[in-house]
């Protein structure tokens, strides 16, 4: 039923599940990988007192990953450069 209810409302946001059939694991990938890297360069080297502090490192990492780190996969452009379509200068 909680299931349903977060379908439902991902409609009603106009926002598409991707989900090519159940028990494929090409589908976990990517984030799969994306978690390992999360949790082996910033959750497992640091201790975290709060929650606060967790958040902070989180938002921390999710932007230097995404705007800072160029990716092999992407011809060493960051996935901020690959999403808007240019390198940066």
């Amino acid at each position: 039923m909680r299931n349903e209810k977060y379908t439902e409302y991902l409609k009603t946001a106009n926002i598409r599940q991707s989900m090519d059939g159940k028990g494929r694991w090409v589908d976990n990938v990517i984030i799969e990988r994306w978690f390992r890297s999360l949790k082996t360069e910033r959750i497992y080297p640091y201790e975290y007192l709060t929650p606060k502090a967790l958040r902070t490192g989180l938002r921390e990492y999710i932007k230097e990953y995404n705007t800072e780190r160029p990716h092999q996969t992407h011809d060493y452009m960051t996935p901020k450069e690959v999403y808007l379509g240019r390198k940066a200068a």
